[in-house]
């Protein structure tokens, strides 16, 4: 396999990890110029995913929450990233790996997330620099 081959493999399966689906609709929030951009490309070569800014005002399927220690109040960005969201949808929550700037405690996610109403399902390598840990509405509030 060509290193270009493999590249290409490796970032399709990026975007696999996140279940991202042909068709969905993501919406990107917290994007600077440290986010990942190999996966960012991956998401956005998915057959139909449209990648929208947090300016949009439609509902989404997904939402990618670039969060970094010192961003503000987690539990606050978490209730705001939910308004969006479709029925079933759910929020990746992308942080700094560990010994990364910006990095966030997973104790930090895990009293967050209960606060904003959300719940904890999987947490996976996103990205060379970064971790994602899913999030969902429980089925009550659904």
């Amino acid at each position: 396999m060509s290193a270009t081959a493999r590249q290409a493999q490796d970032e399709r399966g990026q975007a696999e990890r996140l279940g991202i689906k042909p068709g969905q609709v993501v919406q990107e929030i917290g994007y600077d110029d440290d986010c990942d951009e190999q996966l960012r490309g991956a998401i956005t070569r998915i057959d139909g995913v449209e990648l929208v800014d947090e300016d949009y005002d439609d509902v989404v399927d997904v939402v990618l929450l670039w969060w970094r220690d010192g961003d503000g109040d987690l539990v606050d960005a978490l209730v705001d990233a939910l308004t969006p969201l479709a029925d079933g949808g759910y929020i990746w929550l992308l942080t700094p790996k560990a010994g990364r700037d910006g990095h966030v405690e997973p104790s930090d996610i895990g009293e967050a997330a209960p606060t904003a109403g959300l719940s904890q399902t999987s947490s996976v390598s996103a990205a060379r620099d970064w971790s994602g840990t899913r999030l969902v509405a429980p089925k009550a509030r659904r």
